[in-house]
């Protein structure tokens, strides 16, 4: 749709209001149509609500990161590291996976939620922005499809890089600016300079799979 319909009709409120009312069923309308508009004066707490509460088709979907690009982290991570951090796990499917191939790694992994029951791994309630771990902690962080939601995200790449020893893997989708978007996102990664200019860091892949752009450095 996005690519397909004139941005000028696309993007206007009367066209888009259908599909906001059925993918945002019994949620308020105005609260999440306006979100854009009204983030960049919302609390910490006020914006990590609308994530907590708001009801949408896609609540119950495991991970919204494509197959293929979670094959391609997993056959690249450092083979060398001994514990890795996952920013914004959500409910651990991706934590889930790691360790079923790797059983050895130590797991942690950060989200907003203020309890995720994990098995093989350890959560942890934080802010991306300010991340409760001193420098250097985890040889791997990784992050997927979270930094699009980030209201300051200058300071949470910092912070990812500031906790992160060997190796940073963030996964996000390529994806146009629109005002109305289903996905509540902020921020819009429309080409592969626009995700690898972000970290500045010499040593890195930054590739497109399936929908996603998948980037991958050495810290």
């Amino acid at each position: 749709m996005d690519e397909c319909i004139p941005p000028v009709i696309r993007d206007s409120r009367w066209f888009m209001y259908p599909f906001f009312k059925i993918w945002f069923k019994n949620s308020n309308l105005d609260k999440v149509m306006n979100f854009k508009k009204n983030v960049s004066t919302m609390t910490d707490e006020e914006f990590a609500d609308i994530y907590r509460t708001t009801s949408n088709l896609s609540k119950d979907r495991p991970t919204d990161t494509n197959q293929a690009t979670i094959d391609h982290i997993l056959e690249n991570l450092d083979p060398g590291a001994t514990n890795m951090l996952d920013v914004g796990c959500g409910r651990g499917y991706w934590l889930d996976l790691v360790a079923d191939r790797f059983p050895g790694l130590e797991l942690t992994g950060v989200d907003f939620f203020d309890d995720v029951p994990m098995k093989r791994a350890t959560y942890c309630r934080g802010n991306v922005e300010a991340l409760p771990f001193p420098d250097k902690s985890f040889d791997i962080v990784t992050c997927q499809h979270t930094i699009e939601h980030l209201k300051n995200l200058p300071k949470a790449i910092e912070e990812m890089k500031r906790v992160a020893r060997k190796q940073i893997i963030i996964a996000t989708p390529c994806q146009r600016y629109y005002f109305y978007t289903l996905d509540l996102h902020i921020h819009f990664f429309p080409n592969e300079y626009s995700v690898s200019s972000l970290f500045q860091l010499p040593s890195y892949e930054c590739r497109k799979i399936d929908g996603d752009w998948l980037y991958m450095a050495k810290v």
